[in-house]
């Protein structure tokens, strides 16, 4: 997989990308990640991106010009995917506050692309013809506003990265996390097994692994239950 983020703040994301599971990903080739600054693609003497709204009210809105630039530089430097964007395999995704919420299940249909451009949204928001014209969906991380796009970019590359195959150690890990079959995980322990008085389940210490199956189900739907009801009528 390829991403390419576009973006004002480019340094942001460098303690992310070279730690952890990120960076064990970009290693291995598993994923390749570009970091573009907007302002590069900029046509003004000053690199500015942003404008006053027209029709007045506050704040700024970023301009349409530098953020098509980008994304078609970015598109003819790519690999050329057959049938290009109309493949399915390139997808180009706007991070702001309207966009859908990212849950698992929209994580898992863009993990099936093969390139996803990220634009970071920012200030008041982007020219309308960015929405119109350039990109194919929008993605939020949650209902309330954020100074930018950055942090939910790299939200959204940490959730996308896992699912890539051979990114996780074992391979099945996926098949227990919560929200995977509009359940939450069920309860986790660990050694030892008897701590400050409190036992862990006796039934996780048995060895008879049909079980324990059963039992993890017992209690991922227990918890869903109590947790997170609206995700069971889905």
């Amino acid at each position: 997989m390829r991403i390419d983020i576009i973006t004002i703040f480019p340094k942001m994301f460098e303690p992310v990308l070279n730690e952890s599971i990120i960076k064990r990903a970009q290693n291995k080739g598993k994923v390749k990640i570009y970091i573009h600054n907007l302002r590069d693609y900029s046509s003004d003497k000053h690199k500015k991106v942003d404008d006053r709204p027209f029709g007045g009210g506050s704040g700024m809105v970023l301009r349409p010009e530098p953020i098509f630039a980008a994304v078609e530089d970015i598109e003819s430097k790519a690999p050329a995917w057959p049938a290009g964007r109309k493949s399915k395999k390139v997808r180009v995704i706007l991070l702001c506050p309207q966009g859908k919420t990212l849950t698992q299940k929209i994580a898992r249909n863009l993990a099936k692309y093969k390139h996803i451009i990220l634009i970071c949204g920012h200030y008041e928001g982007v020219d309308e013809r960015v929405r119109q014209y350039l990109i194919d969906e929008e993605v939020s991380i949650g209902d309330y506003v954020l100074t930018g796009g950055e942090l939910p970019a790299m939200v959204l590359v940490d959730c996308l990265v896992r699912l890539i195959p051979g990114v996780l150690g074992d391979k099945n890990s996926l098949n227990f996390e919560s929200f995977e079959g509009n359940l939450l995980e069920y309860s986790q322990y660990t050694r030892p097994a008897k701590f400050r008085g409190w036992s862990a389940p006796k039934i996780l210490l048995s060895g008879d692994h049909k079980e324990i199956e059963a039992w993890r189900k017992k209690e991922a739907l227990k918890r869903t239950k109590q947790r997170r009801p609206d995700l069971l009528t889905d």
